[in-house]
């Protein structure tokens, strides 16, 4: 399990004393999320409040992590075709070089959000590709990126933005960019009394120098839904052991856990589930 989130069985809890913390398992996509909130998921039972957890390379095992408030972003997929006209590359007055043009589109679209650094977001691409050669110059070529924001207003201006942008990119060279926008999962945000209540009996259950504060992260997760709709609290859950060699991040051929580390996150999930 990379993204720990326990669904306990709910035979075992009175539903009366137990005010509804409902854990949903992580390995679910925006859409099938969305469904299961429209369908009533969080209706049967009646859920007042939840929380998550989720594995967390730069804390020790045996330390959890909270931010109250806003704590992580929402994304967006970026895919963005650049078209130009083809030609041999020693030929240039019969070539519309779709690299140069798709350059220029990253560094107007860098230039831009550069102005907003106060604005907690992040604009990156990851894929470039142009198919061409030493002497040939490709007709199209593709970009795919990433747009992450802590702001659904600032979300929303920047999509336009970015289009607005990329057409007249367009206009100026006389060649044609579709640029589409996947709306991924919105930012997330913690209750921050729910959050600071479980701050304090974290530190019941683990002792003080075990509880730590961490800063906004602009990675994304898909139990941001929820905590648009209910209060809500997803905290980190150390795994990290220096000793065992037990250092490497996230999405790395290298992550491991401290299998200690499950038996402290069911006991702390269980133990804040009680007490909320």
């Amino acid at each position: 399990y990379l993204h720990q989130k326990y669904t306990p069985d709910w035979e075992m809890f009175d539903h009366r004393e137990l005010r509804a913390t409902y854990i949903a398992n992580n390995h679910r996509q925006a859409e099938e999320l969305t469904k299961f909130i429209n369908e009533g998921v969080l209706k049967n039972p009646k859920v007042d409040l939840i929380m998550a957890q989720h594995v967390y390379p730069e804390l020790d095992v045996g330390q959890v992590g909270f931010c109250a408030g806003k704590y992580m972003a929402s994304t967006d997929e970026l895919h963005i075709n650049v078209t130009g006209v083809s030609g041999h590359a020693a030929l240039p007055e019969k070539y519309n070089n779709p690299i140069l043009i798709a350059c220029n589109l990253v560094s107007e679209l860098e230039n831009y959000f550069s102005k907003y650094r106060d604005a907690p977001s992040i604009f990156a691409i990851g894929f470039f590709e142009g198919l061409g050669s030493t002497n040939i110059i490709p007709e199209t070529v593709v970009l795919k990126g990433t747009f992450r924001a802590m702001n659904e207003k600032f979300r929303k201006i920047s999509h336009e933005k970015m289009k607005t942008i990329a057409a007249k990119i367009a206009s100026k060279h006389s060649a044609k960019i579709n640029f589409d926008i996947i709306n991924g999962y919105p930012f997330l945000v913690n209750d921050i009394a729910f959050t600071n209540k479980n701050i304090c009996l974290a530190k019941k259950y683990l002792g003080e120098k075990n509880v730590v504060e961490l800063p906004i992260r602009m990675t994304a997760e898909d139990f941001a839904y929820y905590s648009h709709i209910l209060p809500s609290c997803f905290y980190r859950l150390g795994i990290r052991n220096k000793d065992k060699g037990i250092i490497h991040g996230l999405h790395t051929s290298r992550f491991d856990i401290d299998e200690q580390a499950l038996k402290i996150g069911m006991g702390m999930m269980a133990f804040l589930a009680i007490n909320s």
